[in-house]
């Protein structure tokens, strides 16, 4: 659920609200009963859990493209796999 930021018209009171996105915005403040109004925040609200987001889950590899990558390494005579730092 994504996090809204409200700001009250009258007093300022500033707050965070977790809803729904299909919720109704909220309307009134909680401190002075007065108009809001729903603010632009900068913040993301992505996390990323588990053992890899694209690299493991999504990416299709390409055994040919692998193999050329080792063959290419001027360090494969000595035991390199292939690394990109190498």
């Amino acid at each position: 659920m994504p996090t809204y930021e409200y700001e009250c018209l009258s007093c300022k009171h500033k707050f965070e609200i977790l809803q729904s996105i299909t919720a109704k915005p909220e309307t009134k403040c909680p401190q002075c009963g007065k108009k809001l109004r729903k603010l632009i925040s900068s913040s993301a609200g992505f996390i990323f859990k588990g053992s890899g987001f694209y690299a493991t889950d999504y990416k299709k590899t390409d055994k040919s493209s692998k193999r050329t990558a080792i063959e290419g390494c001027p360090k494969a005579k000595e035991g390199c796999s292939g690394c990109p730092g190498h």
